[in-house]
């Protein structure tokens, strides 16, 4: 784990040393532990290192293949890298370190950028072809590690964060108006543009050539997910069986580390099965909860806190744990360092993931986390109530679009942007976002209910996971932690899409109606649910406590739908409704004021919004103010 940069100038003119350690600067908190620079005439890559497998000077980067052939920097995990190393070894390779970097620029060697899609693990990769003089960047199938290029004007950057491009002559910070009406649609981004101008992600399992000739970048992907081949035949016992093999040989495979491993340890059943498998492995396993003070929280949010959850998994496997208690307070002291670390707005309410990860990197350099769960087992079942009878595509899109319109619906925009910014861009660009996330993939049917559901699976796993990857990745590495997720392990999530909905989800006919934004006890369905992930449930019922099987599903969240009306309300006031806020530029100060108003008086619960609309103003205060933090 690690950050990367480089800079690739197509005109010829040569990249000094100088320039890329201003970017190794600027993403230094992903790598305390070493630095990289190389320099080929006009190609320059560089290297934050966090040193977790081989953490001697041979595991350091930017490394080289034994031919000369190939030079990478490589940011991740590659957890097949043995069975890579020893099929390698039968071609003749040699090998130094007992680095997985090693094996990647051997298999650079031997097979060409193909090897890329032999990876199972997470990676973003800059890849230098010395003899040809083509770079290659590739990021996991999945989409954990980040990975941002800015093209224009013959000058290629490229980095594992935005803000190694700020110092540089080539890149000027500019708010993107496309990009701005898709975050306050789906706070998130749907498509692989971010809030900064000319600047994208590059999509994962995509593996992209650029040389001197290269006029524009063409995404090439080498892999999806494909939720449409079901085993109709599968039993239920097979599907539980060859869950809980897969699962329990997952965390065995990412355990692998050079240093100290932990675990994130919630209430709920992914991250406690994660930490019972993840004890077996170590004499005594770290585990890391994150509490809410509740004595100013009422409605179903008094149940927000998990501890006492958690602290039974942990006495029950003897971890060694700690837990970090969060009040309202701390809102206002994180959310201008969270912002400039997560730089590229995603997902909700993330500031306990903040505090959690700074604990965490206090005692180890690598904790496993529960996150994929959800996506690949159906765990949001109130989420399919809407579309599982829906008619046809067109009903489909038509349902499911009205829920994942979480912020501001398309009729609401006017009011939202001022006037001049409303007139930038097209209203009706994120539906279409929206269903080219479908159409990417030729093999979704709309005719059968389980159908509909797959292709929701499907949906969330391409868009909703990966804004909750970026949101990890960059908030562990803000204090040089690597994350690792288990369920995104490739031989269990290419099981996972072939059990049957009826084996995930047995509840379906009687699907209740939930609005994530309603308030007080009308949300209370949202933590009473138990429906959901029910062959995950099955497979590690052998290994876990009874009482955290058989718990109500609820999310990782603050209680700030209490805190926004309490405690933290003149900080949002403070934040938004200030005269010299800079987002008023582009958001109406008027619809801010009623947003506020309304969520204050408890006439609307206006959380998400509210979050978005005070991540947005620090994002405007930092990046386009230079506000320092």
């Amino acid at each position: 784990m690690c950050g990367i940069a480089g800079i690739f100038k197509l005109n010829g003119k040569p990249v000094s040393n100088q320039e890329i350690r201003i970017m190794n600067d600027a993403i230094s908190h992903r790598g305390p532990d070493g630095e990289g620079i190389f320099i080929d005439e006009n190609l320059g890559l560089g290297h934050r290192r966090l040193a977790i497998l081989d953490t001697s000077p041979k595991g350091a980067q930017p490394m080289r293949s034994k031919d000369g052939k190939w030079v990478i920097v490589f940011n991740g995990c590659i957890y097949n890298f043995h069975e890579l190393k020893l099929e390698l070894q039968s071609k003749g390779h040699e090998f130094i370190s007992t680095s997985d970097t090693e094996v990647i620029v051997e298999g650079l060697s031997a097979y060409g950028p193909s090897f890329f899609s032999k990876l199972d693990g997470m990676f973003a990769i800059g890849a230098w072809n010395t003899k040809s003089r083509e770079l290659y960047l590739s990021r996991d199938r999945f989409g954990v590690k980040p990975l941002y290029y800015y093209f224009r004007n013959g000058i290629l950057l490229f980095a594992s964060e935005i803000k190694a491009f700020l110092k540089n002559p080539a890149f000027s910070v500019q708010l993107n108006y496309q990009a701005l009406n898709e975050y306050f649609t789906f706070q998130n981004m749907f498509t692989f543009q971010t809030l900064f101008k000319d600047v994208y992600m590059l999509p994962q399992a995509n593996t992209v050539c650029i040389n001197t000739y290269t006029s524009e970048i063409i995404h090439k992907s080498w892999w999806d997910y494909d939720f449409s081949k079901t085993d109709d035949k599968m039993s239920f016992l097979d599907a539980k069986n060859e869950t809980e093999r897969l699962f329990s040989n997952a965390v065995a495979r990412q355990m692998v580390a050079d240093v100290p491993v932990g675990s994130y340890l919630s209430g709920g059943i992914d991250s406690g099965s994660i930490s019972v498998l993840a004890s077996k492995h170590v004499p005594r396993l770290y585990t890391f909860t994150c509490g809410f003070d509740m004595s100013q929280v009422t409605g179903v949010e008094a149940n927000y806190d998990e501890r006492r959850d958690a602290e039974l998994t942990a006495n029950y496997i003897k971890s060694e744990h700690y837990e970090q208690v969060m009040n309202a307070g701390d809102l206002k002291w994180s959310l201008p360092k969270l912002v400039w670390h997560l730089e590229d707005l995603r997902v909700g309410m993330s500031y306990p993931n903040y505090y959690i990860s700074r604990l965490a990197s206090k005692f180890v350099k690598v904790c496993l986390q529960g996150t994929g769960g959800d996506e690949l087992f159906g765990g949001y079942p109130w989420r399919y109530y809407r579309i599982f009878k829906s008619l046809d595509r067109k009903d489909y899109f038509n349902q499911y679009y009205d829920f994942w319109q979480r912020i501001v619906k398309d009729e609401d925009k006017k009011s939202l942007f001022n006037k001049h910014i409303h007139a930038e861009f097209d209203v009706q660009e994120p539906r279409r976002i929206f269903e080219r996330v479908f159409l990417f993939n030729e093999s979704l049917k709309y005719d059968l209910p389980e159908q509909h559901i797959n292709n929701s699976l499907y949906f969330e796993i391409k868009t909703f996971l990966p804004g909750l990857f970026l949101v990890g990745d960059k908030l562990s590495m803000a204090h040089g932690l690597e994350e690792r997720f288990p369920f995104m392990d490739n031989s269990l999530v290419e099981f996972a899409q072939k059990v049957p909905v009826r084996h995930k989800l047995g509840n379906l006919e009687n699907m209740k109606r939930l609005d994530e934004n309603e308030f007080g006890d009308k949300r209370k369905v949202y933590i009473e649910y138990d429906d959901g992930k029910n062959v995950l449930r099955k497979a590690m019922s052998s290994i876990m406590p009874q009482q955290i099987i058989n718990r109500k599903k609820q999310g990782f969240s603050a209680p700030d739908e209490s805190w926004y009306r309490g405690e933290n309300a003149a900080y949002m006031k403070e934040l938004l409704l200030n005269k010299r806020a800079i987002s008023s530029e582009f958001i109406n100060p008027l619809y801010t004021r009623r947003i506020v108003d309304e969520h204050i008086n408890q006439r609307k619960n206006h959380r998400l919004l509210l979050w978005s609309l005070m991540n947005f103003e620090w994002w405007c205060r930092i990046f386009l103010g230079n506000e320092k933090i």
